[in-house]
């Protein structure tokens, strides 16, 4: 059989995942689901944390949800955290409440928090952003990719930059945050990236040649669009393993938070999302939700987790926390390293950024990125 026929038949079983993988993706959906209070029931609440007075960390999406305990969290237990938000006003609100109660306890000095905004709708933002934290030339140790969407039964939208809302705001913004501010985390000593992702990666398909669901090949669906961003976030995570060098001290860490109650519901129909709050015993509160988060920014073990897949020639999955804080494998078709290094490929050429992009920052380079302000 010629290269072009093999290449042809590769191309027409690319439009989906497989029925057997399918299953296995879905099982393994309904299974966290339904056990996450078992799998999880080993953990405190809220979660333990150590003294963190030397760690500087920037938690997105943190007016809200998981994103607002995290970074409350980290806080209270000494962390100097940016709450990197669309709404500032929100932000600034939720520390003043934050302070008064913190005040109020007696438990020592203010907390060490502020506000920097950020819009992952808007690349644009992105690069403003991260532009103003390099500038300080301080040390980032932990940045935490916590802001999501997902538009449950919604039409189809795309951002000011042409993207679909889902991939953007899943992952094509969260990819350019962190290779943006690499030179940041490579300031500090054995600093870390951390991804909310969601079990929802084990059913995703991604099509680095229609990541935004524009050619008509696949019908576009809220569900699609989220899993198939969650997958590419995974994918993209795994290639930044093999690229950062080892010398950077870089922990690159995906998880799930498992099913959380969040107000990722909002735009569904209130009876729907009358009947989600009803089902307290299967889905997790945020202090909840916060916690493979919190391990994973936090857990002395990581690094060591880290370097043993970096030094491991036959891994091809980055760090994958479950929502019970354990280590798991990513998903069958997260694992397609050519699938992955092609949406690595077409991830950069989205957000604007040039091929050698990691190896220009690890040598103190200057990259441009075409979202630049003006």
């Amino acid at each position: 059989m010629s290269s072009e026929k093999v290449s042809l038949k590769k191309m027409k079983k690319n439009d989906g995942l497989g029925w057997i993988q399918w299953m296995r993706g879905w099982f393994n959906v309904v299974q966290e689901i339904l056990l996450q209070r078992i799998m999880a029931s080993h953990l405190q609440i809220p979660f333990h944390l150590p003294p963190l007075n030397h760690l500087t960390c920037i938690v997105t999406g943190s007016t809200s949800g998981i994103g607002s305990e995290t970074a409350r969290q980290l806080a209270e237990a000494g962390a100097h955290v940016v709450m990197a938000v669309r709404n500032i006003k929100a932000a600034h609100e939720l520390i003043q409440q934050w302070q008064t109660k913190w005040s109020a306890s007696g438990e020592g000095l203010p907390l060490n928090i502020q506000a920097m905004e950020l819009d992952l709708l808007s690349l644009d933002s992105v690069v403003r952003f991260s532009n103003a934290w390099n500038a300080r030339l301080a040390p980032l140790h932990v940045l935490i990719n916590n802001a999501g969407m997902f538009a449950m039964g919604g039409a189809q939208k795309f951002s000011e930059d042409g993207y679909e809302q889902h991939m953007q705001v899943n992952h094509l913004a969260p990819a350019l945050l962190s290779l943006l501010l690499l030179p940041s985390l490579i300031r500090a000593s054995r600093s870390r990236i951390i991804n909310v992702n969601s079990v929802m990666h084990y059913v995703g398909f991604v099509d680095p040649n229609d990541m935004n669901f524009v050619s008509g090949k696949r019908k576009f669906s809220s569900l699609s669009a989220y899993s198939s961003s969650k997958l590419a976030q995974v994918m993209f995570n795994n290639v930044l393993l093999k690229k950062l060098p080892l010398e950077t001290g870089i922990s690159v860490v995906c998880l799930s938070p498992g099913v959380v109650q969040t107000n990722i519901t909002r735009d569904l129909p209130r009876l729907v999302q009358d009947l989600y709050s009803a089902l307290p015993y299967f889905i997790f509160s945020p202090q909840e939700g916060c916690r493979s988060s919190l391990f994973s920014a936090t857990d002395p073990q990581i690094p060591n987790h880290y370097q043993k897949l970096k030094t491991n020639e036959k891994s091809v999955c980055t760090l994958f926390i479950s929502l019970n804080c354990k280590l798991t494998n990513c998903s069958e078709e997260a694992q397609n390293v050519e699938t992955a290094n092609r949406v690595w490929e077409k991830t950069l050429e989205l957000i604007g950024l040039p091929s050698d992009t990691v190896e220009r920052l690890v040598e103190g380079e200057v990259v441009k990125c075409r979202y630049r302000t003006h």
